[in-house]
């Protein structure tokens, strides 16, 4: 199992819960399987990585009048319950990456030993966080397991990014949701043509206990 990632997409309050200032339908259900990837991961010594929305009013992604494709309504501000992860995915001394760019060199000597990485982001593209590629680079993995959400949104972001710097991806269904749903079929067609696995909440659980 050596060389997989966990890599957890925006499992927060904001956008997992019905109250959720930008709930995505269906996200809660999805929690049961987001706990099982998460315990798997843990228990097998796989590195956890998690982005998280962290927003201040002033970003640009934030409007009252959302087109839902470049701006949304104000979602996961900064030290509000809504930016905090669900309990089934918090992590429990991650070391957080913020939009301060670290020198590339160093990033490897900060996340050696790590089993727990937090990257926060301003805006729902992961790699817009300037130590993401740095931190894909010192981690290599063979293979990224995403899950998270929304499916349409930052979860194609992230792995269009993957697929673009020639990564391997395994996106586990039953633990994400999307906003729209031809977004979603668009977007995972997309990922299918480019060699994406589709896999479950149990299937990754019983590879890693195996």
């Amino acid at each position: 199992m050596a060389g997989r990632v966990l890599w957890d997409v925006d499992t927060q309050v904001d956008f997992m819960l019905p109250e959720g200032k930008l709930y995505v339908p269906g996200a809660d259900e999805t929690a049961p399987a987001m706990a099982r990837l998460v315990t798997a991961a843990r228990e097998a010594g796989l590195v956890h990585v998690a982005s998280a929305d962290d927003h201040e009013l002033t970003d640009p992604e934030i409007s009252d009048e959302p087109d839902l494709q470049n701006t949304y309504p104000p979602h996961c501000l900064r030290g509000t319950p809504g930016a905090e992860r669900i309990p089934e995915t918090k992590q429990l001394d991650p070391l957080p990456l913020s939009h301060v760019p670290f020198p590339p060199g160093l990033v490897p000597g900060l996340v050696e030993g790590r089993r727990e990485i937090l990257l926060l982001k301003k805006n729902f593209d992961v790699f817009t966080n300037p130590n993401t590629e740095a931190l894909l680079d010192a981690l290599d993995p063979e293979e990224l397991v995403v899950f998270g959400v929304a499916t349409d949104v930052c979860d194609d972001a992230a792995i269009l990014g993957f697929l673009r710097r020639g990564r391997r991806v395994r996106f586990v269904e039953d633990a994400a949701r999307g906003l729209v749903a031809a977004r979603v079929a668009k977007a995972t067609a997309v990922w299918r043509e480019n060699g994406v696995e589709f896999s479950t909440a149990d299937e990754v659980v019983t590879d890693l206990s195996g």
